[in-house]
C-alpha cells in the first residue's frame, strides 16, 4: 500500500509541477507591480500540497517555479523559487490533516484551507522572498517588499478561491464511508 502511495505522490509532483509551470508562465495578468503577476498556479499548489503533503508541495513549488524562470531564458530567481517551495511545504504540512481524501471538504475545511494558504503565502512573500532578494541580489528593500506584498495578496486570493473550489470538486469524487447500500 505504501508503495502505491509513493507512486501517486511522484505522479502528483510531476503533474503538479507541469501545471504550476503552464499556469505561471502562460496564464498571467499584470498586477501593476513590476515582475509580479496575478496567476493561478498557487491554487493548484494549494490543492496538491493539501492532498499529498509537504514534500510533494515543496517539490511542486520548487520544480514548477524553476521551470518558469528557466523558460524566460535566464537563471532561476532563487529567492522566489525558495518562496514557492516554502508555500508548498507549509500548505502541505498544515493541510495534510484535512479530510479531503475522505470526501469531506465543507465550511470548516474551507476556512481552515483558507487560513493555511494565507499564512503560507504571507510567510513566503512578506518574509522569505524579500529577505532573500536583499541578501542574495542586493535588491532595494522598498521594491522587494512591495512585490512581496502584492504576491502575498494575489497568491492568497487565487489559492483560497480557486484552490478551495478545486478541493471541493475533488472531495465530491470520493465516495463517503457507508455510502454503498447492500442489496
Amino acid at each position: 500500500m505504501k508503495k502505491n502511495n509513493s507512486i501517486k505522490t511522484v505522479v502528483a509532483v510531476g503533474i503538479g509541477a507541469a501545471l504550476f509551470f503552464v499556469l505561471g508562465r502562460f496564464v498571467q495578468i499584470p498586477s501593476g507591480v513590476p515582475n509580479t503577476n496575478i496567476t493561478t498556479q498557487y491554487a493548484i499548489l494549494g490543492m496538491l500540497a493539501t492532498m499529498y503533503g509537504p514534500v510533494a508541495g515543496a517539490l511542486i513549488g520548487f520544480i514548477g517555479h524553476t521551470l518558469i524562470d528557466l523558460s524566460w531564458g535566464g537563471a532561476p530567481w532563487w529567492s522566489w523559487v525558495i518562496a514557492s517551495t516554502v508555500v508548498g511545504a507549509v500548505v502541505g504540512f498544515m493541510g495534510k490533516k484535512l479530510p479531503i481524501h475522505e470526501g469531506v471538504f465543507g465550511k470548516k475545511e474551507i476556512v481552515t484551507f483558507a487560513i493555511i494558504n494565507v499564512i503560507a503565502n504571507a510567510a513566503a512573500w512578506l518574509v522569505v522572498a524579500p529577505v532573500l532578494d536583499i541578501a542574495i541580489y542586493a535588491e532595494p528593500a522598498a521594491k522587494v517588499f512591495a512585490q512581496g506584498a502584492m504576491a502575498a495578496f494575489v497568491n492568497s486570493v487565487t489559492a483560497v478561491v480557486i484552490g478551495a473550489l478545486l478541493c471541493i470538486a475533488y472531495s465530491k469524487t470520493i465516495a463517503g464511508k457507508g455510502s454503498l447500500d447492500a442489496e
